[in-house]
């Protein structure tokens, strides 16, 4: 699990990250703190001296996708209370902005706790918009500068970076690759160690996908590849061969900790199991006996109570020997049909086999549905046609079954979220068997084309769409809760989402440029007063949560001075939170936020009073802003002190 401990406003450094692992497994490695990498030849390869002779995948810009990947970010999320629906009580997440920098602000409050990643990035197909750089000669500064955007604060919007990928390209494989390498690997620390990440993809970048997923997740954890069927009918204008499927690939983080869960039987498998010759051991299906390989070993005469002789079929031979096989007649385990005279089947109990049915990598329309009933799916929800390519929320509850349990809180991310099938999937499959599986996903605000419907219907954005898809998925449920609650007795079902967006960083110590003569007046003001104009309290408040490693739905109580008893408690739901309007320093009389019962963070006036009373909670860790200490010098040394005796770990901002 990482740390905690670092609060410098960036996202978890990546490489220092990777060091530290490595650190920990192999301490011989290192001298005085730094890797010696002739020591890490020595140890891992029979010849120092590979001359590059390796299999690897290579691309134009791999260099620059590994930059851009250990850059950290001083981003945080800022939360939109009115766009979501019950958002103090709900734990399921719509985060809205740029995939890859929301993944990087993600890394230290989820490292390690997301259950399954569904994503359904661009598949490349000559068409698609997408990030990436296109220029691999010139300077990281003069890209941004010639094609970023910068909002009203002077700030980068990496919206600005969202182009289409064209096959002219001569990058055009290596473009892709850069997009998805950092978003991969990102996504990988977010997994936990029985985690699983399935990728949807079709045969523009299948090959390339394998290989960079072999790279980051390691080919001994791949799982499978899913081939599903997309449609029913050839497409009579396709120029060579129609496709009707796409894939979906699956990893997992550490394979021997993760194991697939069996899918139920349907009534048509179960019906396969009968019981004619009322058997105590309960329903059987009948089992050929009989295998392709011709093995003499097992090419014996069989005598059916009847006194007819049967030998296995040509080139064919029974399974099992001569021994085994009268074995199994003793035990009552060979069926030869009502009258005797039938071929011998093998018995197989119900009660004997696995629980369910193991998944297989061929998922047709029957099982998965495809994408016409896609459309018509996200038709009943938006009838003005607002989308013209979703997946459909069966396949994605198929990838939910296989990959989580509906026992417990598990996490399930989509950074690619698109129109929110995923969202609508993990809903609608916590409906049906009482799961409490939670979402956390991303979209960014890409536009629509002005001359689209969606546009027309008033969404200037897809992650308009899909936060409003979340919205009526939620609104038709609780009509169906209110008019049939019989059907709603299973678990506590979470119908909400909390919204945040991505935004630059409340405080300007952590926005902060080089000290220069020309700004020397704006740094000396960052370090006096650390809110930059405007921040809310609330913004504030979940962007520390966020940097001290505590999640987005942690359980945040509000607690006055003099008033030790919280205003809200556990018992309102996990992620309750009461956050007062005023900003920092301007409560009467103050009060601070209890987090998981771990970490308080006080925004208000500081006093004597209120040190002592935090202290009184047995935080483990207690962050504050530095100004609240404005002219009082001693109340700072003592707090400092104070907190040092009772082992709390203090820190300002």
């Amino acid at each position: 699990m990482q740390s905690k401990e670092n609060m410098n406003g960036e996202s978890l450094d990546i490489k220092l990250a990777r060091l530290q692992e490595l650190r920990e497994r192999f301490p011989d490695l290192f001298v005085e703190g730094q890797l010696d990498w002739e020591k890490l030849k020595a140890a891992f390869g029979d010849d120092i001296n590979f001359a590059n002779e390796r299999y690897v995948l290579n691309w134009a810009g791999k260099s620059d996708a590994f930059k851009v990947l250990q850059q950290p970010t001083t981003a945080t999320l800022k939360p939109i209370p009115e766009e979501s629906v019950n958002f103090d009580k709900s734990e399921n997440l719509f985060i809205e902005g740029e995939n890859l920098e929301v993944l990087k602000v993600l890394q230290k409050a989820y490292y390690g706790k997301v259950k399954c990643i569904i994503i359904d990035p661009p598949y490349n197909t000559g068409s698609d918009s997408f990030i990436y750089p296109d220029k691999f000669s010139e300077k990281k500064e003069d890209y941004l500068k010639r094609i970023g955007d910068k909002d009203e604060e002077g700030y980068l919007m990496k919206e600005g970076l969202f182009r289409k990928n064209s096959k002219d390209s001569g990058h055009y494989h290596s473009n892709w690759l850069s997009m998805m390498y950092p978003r991969l690997f990102l996504a990988k620390n977010l997994l936990r160690d029985d985690g699983v990440i399935f990728v949807h993809i079709d045969d523009n970048e299948v090959h390339n996908l394998r290989m960079v997923m072999n790279e980051i997740f390691g080919e001994e954890n791949f799982v499978a590849q899913i081939v599903w069927q997309k449609k029913y009918g050839p497409a009579n204008d396709a120029k060579y061969f129609s496709a009707t499927h796409e894939y979906v690939i699956g990893f997992a983080k550490r394979l021997e900790n993760w194991k697939p869960i069996l899918y139920e039987r349907n009534e048509e498998q179960l019906s396969a199991f009968k019981n004619p010759d009322n058997d105590a051991r309960g329903v059987w299906r009948a089992s050929d006996l009989s295998a392709r390989t011709a093995n003499q070993n097992c090419n014996y005469p069989i005598i059916l109570p009847s006194g007819k002789i049967v030998y296995p079929p040509a080139s064919r031979s029974w399974i099992i020997s001569k021994e085994k096989f009268e074995e199994l007649v003793k035990d009552k385990r060979i069926w030869f049909g009502v009258d005797g005279s039938a071929r011998p089947m093998q018995k197989k109990f119900l009660s004997e086999v696995k629980e369910g049915i193991t998944p297989q990598t061929w998922w047709d329309r029957e099982f998965a549905d495809d994408n016409k009933n896609a459309r018509y799916e996200i038709k009943e929800i938006f009838p003005e046609n607002i989308f013209d390519t979703p997946k459909p929320t069966k396949l994605i509850k198929r990838l939910i079954e296989v990959s989580t349990n509906n026992d417990d809180s598990e996490i399930i991310l989509d950074f690619f979220g698109g129109s929110a099938t995923t969202a609508h999937a993990v809903i609608d499959k916590n409906k049906e068997d009482g799961g409490n599986r939670k979402f956390i996903l991303v979209q960014m605000p890409e536009p629509c084309y002005e001359a689209s419907e969606a546009y027309k219907a008033g969404y200037k954005t897809i992650a308009d769409i899909g936060k409003e898809r979340i919205r009526r998925v939620i609104k038709k449920i609780e009509k169906e809760k209110t008019e049939k609650p019989d059907l709603f007795d299973k678990g506590n079902l979470d119908l909400g989402f909390k919204v945040f967006k991505l935004s630059s960083s409340s405080f300007k110590i952590w926005r902060s440029q080089e000290i220069t003569e020309e700004n020397l007046e704006q740094q000396l003001d960052v370090f006096t007063n650390p809110a930059r104009p405007g921040a809310e309290k609330q913004n504030m408040l979940y962007e520390l949560m966020l940097k001290a490693g505590y999640g987005l739905t942690s359980p945040v109580q509000y607690v006055t001075q003099n008033h030790p008893s919280p205003q809200s408690s556990p018992a309102e739901g996990r992620g309750s939170l009461r956050v007062p309007s005023t900003l920092a320093g301007e409560g009467q009389g103050g009060g601070y936020y209890r987090i998981n019962n771990e970490l308080i963070i006080a925004l208000d006036a500081m006093s004597e009073k209120l040190v002592e009373q935090i202290i009184a909670a047995k935080p483990q860790k207690v962050i504050t802003l530095d100004s609240l200490f404005t002219g009082n010098d001693q109340l700072k040394t003592n707090t400092v002190l104070q907190m040092r005796d009772a082992g709390v770990d203090f820190k300002t901002i």
